[in-house]
């Protein structure tokens, strides 16, 4: 099973840290994978849940490609990003990604090893049985620490 920090969280949520590069690279170094948001500003990426936080290149992307779940909060980040591990969504239960998977966020769906799932917090967590870890692709996670 794949475990993906949430926004570079590894032991709870810091809101003030998430997305920033240095953090993500922190999770990264730990050996996990990390979902990031990025939006497109005037033709440039910004790391950035709300709003543009942190300009990166595509050169800082390809370098962790193989790591990164990129949620792409932009139409035109979508279509710089699609070649990279990347989804889009808003409030939709599930979303495909550009390598295949399923992010679903709808865990009352079918669940199988082509799933990725969003337990967030660490209440999320103790209701899932994550004995069960190897029905499913990943989970994503501001707690990967504990699992």
């Amino acid at each position: 099973m794949k475990i993906i920090s949430h926004r570079g969280n590894i032991r709870g949520p810091i809101s003030e840290k998430e997305n920033r590069p240095s953090y993500i690279d922190c999770a990264l170094g730990n050996g996990y994978d990390v979902e990031i948001d990025i939006r497109t500003v005037n033709g440039e990426l910004w790391l950035g849940h709300d709003e543009p936080q942190y300009k990166i290149t595509h050169t800082w992307l390809k370098y962790r490609k193989d790591y990164l779940w990129i949620h792409c909060k932009d139409l035109e980040t979508a279509k710089q990003c699609w070649k990279y591990q990347s989804f889009c969504h808003t409030s939709d239960p599930y979303t495909y990604t550009s390598t295949g998977k399923v992010w679903l966020h709808d865990i009352s769906m079918k669940i199988d090893n082509n799933v990725i799932i969003p337990l967030i917090s660490d209440m999320d967590l103790d209701k899932f049985p994550i004995i069960y870890n190897d029905i499913f692709y990943g989970i994503c996670t501001d707690y990967p620490i504990i699992i």
